[in-house]
Order: structure tokens, then C-alpha cells, then sequence
């Protein structure tokens, strides 16, 4: 297994009255002040407390919710030693040569700390307020051309490319990136599987139950073999762990405590009108439903009632998150994406509760 943190640049706190919430209306949101503010001071903190409790790497988010990930993760290229930075960024938003060449230089000036999150783009509200006006399928279509020419770009030798949404002429990049950047891509849509079959290095996907989870791994699995490829597997979930199950879902009832329902309601409104599929699946776990919101055995919704993307932790004792995440193991995950409120506090939690019981 290999564990990597996630570097909260859209803002922190100990509960998820602040923040990002939605009116509904269009995709748009408005942000509250978060309770602990994504100031520099703080991401270098948590930085550097990532890099010296062993997670391999942070993953920085993409959105207009938070901080720039290029911007933000090259400011702590020089505070940290040995982290690595999984950088989500958008294709369409930046050409591919660009990205391509972006990505060689944080390689050089970070000594190979560099990794990429790949994101088609789950809204098409917020896509339009960047200029894209592309629908769904449309941006994984653009997604596979766009790494088609970032991979070419990396091998160093001159090309043109000719194709549905880029054409280039005598591309070169002149210092490849090495080693080259391992590419991260999720999504649970057909058109996304296969992207993610014939360019991605891992396949990430949200905490589902550990039987949902095993059944995506295989059809992954099954499309990447057909192209000869052989790609890893990782899991985006939160986690709250603690010495005992009972301080654990206290910790997880805190969280959603100060929720109205006007508040949760609002917020589901807000993320059902996503085009997401895989935000679906995370909506249909629970429905809205603060009564079903124990989704699997140690697998809570409750974050998933006004926030995007993963919306389940695993929460029990440091015992019990272990036993869990051994199950989502032997389902074919290797690599886990993992995250708490406030994060700070909850990498320690888990590197000195969880970590020491896995080997």
C-alpha cells in the first residue's frame, strides 16, 4: 500500500459549516469564510508535517473553490524533501504542449516530485465560467487526444499532430521531464474508463463500499489488458480514526452537527445537477438521507451531504480503519488518497494510529 495526503487549498476546519455550499441554481456556489483559511503559512505546515510522517505525496485539488494547483504546489517545491505533488489540473484549460512542458519543469526544479491528476471536468456550469463549452463525453474525447500529445511531447522528438481539437506543427520539447510524471485519472463513466484504460498510470476512484469498489477495479482492469497496458488502482476517501470506534463517530457527528436541513438540502440540489456519474454514485449511497448515511461496514456519507467529490470516511478505531482499508486492498486498490478535518490533525491521527498496524 502507498498513502498519500491531500493539501486542503480551498480552506480547512474542525466541521463543514464553512466553505463551498450551492444555491442549485446553474452549478453556482457561494463561499462562506472557511474556518481555518488556506493561507501559505498553513499549507506549509501541513506539508511538511505529510512529508515527515512518510505519505508519498499530496494531492492538490482543481476548481474554482480553491487556490491554483500549479501555483500552489510549485511555492512548496523548497519547504518539503522527499513529498511528492499530485498536481490535478483541468485539460482544455491549458494546451497540451504547454501542460506537457509545465509538468517537465516542475519534474526538473523538484527533482522528480511531480505527479498529475488529470480532471475532464465534472460541471458544465463551471466549465463555461473558464470558456469551455464542452459537454461531458465531449471533454473525455478531448481528454484521450490531450494525452495523446502530452505523451508524445514527453518523448523529446519533433511532431506534428493533427486532430479533432488540437493541431500542432514542428511540437518539440526540448528537456523531457525524467522520470516521466505517473498520470492519475478517475472517473466513472464509460467514456471516462476507457481514457482511463489507454493513458492512466493509476485509476482513482471514490470510497464506495469495498464489493462496488472491486467491480469497477475488474472492468478497469479488463479494458487496460485489451491494450496490453497494466495499471494500478487508488482510492480517494476520507478517514477519522481514533483510539476507540466511539471517539471516532463522535468525531464524525461533530463534523456535520451545525447542517441544517435547509443547508443539506441546498447542497444536494447543488451536486445532483452535476454531470458527474461518479458524483451520482456518491449522491445514491445516501440519498440525501441523514438516517442512511452508514453506507458500508466503517463507511460514513455524512461529508457527502454539501461537499463535491469524495463524500465518504472511514471511521471507526485505528483497528477498525486498518481491517478496512486490508479490504479495499485485497479489491485492488494500492494506492489511497486520504484526508480529515481538519486535515493537519488527522495526518498524525493516521500515521501514528493507523500506519503502524499495516507494516
Amino acid at each position: 500500500m502507498r498513502f498519500h495526503w491531500f493539501l486542503p487549498t480551498g480552506g480547512d476546519g474542525r466541521d463543514l459549516s464553512g466553505g463551498v455550499h450551492g444555491s442549485g441554481i446553474g452549478g453556482r456556489t457561494t463561499r462562506t469564510s472557511a474556518g481555518r483559511p488556506a493561507t501559505l503559512d498553513y499549507l506549509v505546515q501541513l506539508a511538511r508535517a505529510a512529508d515527515s510522517l512518510g505519505y508519498d505525496a499530496v494531492l492538490t485539488p482543481t476548481g474554482a473553490h480553491c487556490q491554483d494547483a500549479w501555483i500552489t504546489t510549485a511555492a512548496l517545491i523548497t519547504q518539503t524533501q522527499r513529498l511528492k505533488f499530485l498536481v490535478a489540473f483541468r485539460p482544455g484549460l491549458v494546451e497540451p504542449a504547454l501542460a506537457a512542458q509545465m509538468a517537465a519543469t516542475f519534474q526538473h526544479l523538484s527533482g522528480g516530485r511531480v505527479l498529475l491528476n488529470v480532471v475532464a471536468g465534472g460541471s458544465d456550469a463551471e466549465q463555461r465560467a473558464y470558456g469551455d463549452r464542452l459537454g461531458h463525453d465531449q471533454r473525455y474525447a478531448r481528454a484521450d487526444e490531450f494525452l495523446d500529445v502530452v505523451r508524445r511531447c514527453w518523448t523529446g522528438d519533433e511532431f506534428d499532430h493533427h486532430g479533432w481539437f488540437y493541431d500542432l506543427a514542428f511540437a518539440q520539447l526540448r528537456e523531457p521531464p525524467r522520470p516521466v510524471p505517473d498520470i492519475y485519472f478517475g472517473g466513472s463513466s464509460d467514456p471516462a474508463l476507457d481514457v482511463a484504460a489507454r493513458h492512466s498510470d493509476v485509476y482513482l476512484t471514490w470510497g464506495e463500499p469495498a464489493t462496488m469498489i472491486a467491480e469497477k477495479v475488474a472492468r478497469v482492469r479488463d479494458r487496460a489488458e485489451t491494450l496490453g497496458r497494466r495499471i494500478r488502482f487508488g482510492l480517494r476517501v476520507h478517514v477519522i480514526s481514533r483510539d476507540t470506534a466511539a471517539a471516532a463517530w463522535v468525531a464524525a457527528e461533530r463534523l456535520i452537527a451545525g447542517l441544517d436541513a435547509e443547508t443539506i438540502a441546498a447542497g444536494q440540489r447543488r451536486l445532483r445537477s452535476l454531470e458527474s456519474v461518479g458524483q451520482r454514485r456518491m449522491l445514491d449511497l445516501h440519498g440525501g438521507d441523514t438516517d442512511r448515511l452508514i453506507v458500508g461496514p466503517n463507511l460514513w456519507a455524512g461529508i457527502g451531504l454539501v461537499r463535491g467529490g469524495a463524500g465518504t470516511a472511514l471511521v471507526g478505531s485505528h483497528e477498525q480503519v486498518a481491517e478496512r482499508l486490508q479490504e479495499y486492498a485485497a479489491a485492488g486498490i494500492e494506492e489511497f488518497v486520504l484526508s480529515g478535518y481538519p486535515h493537519l490533525e488527522e495526518a498524525y491521527a493516521f500515521a501514528e494510529g493507523v500506519r503502524p498496524l499495516l507494516g
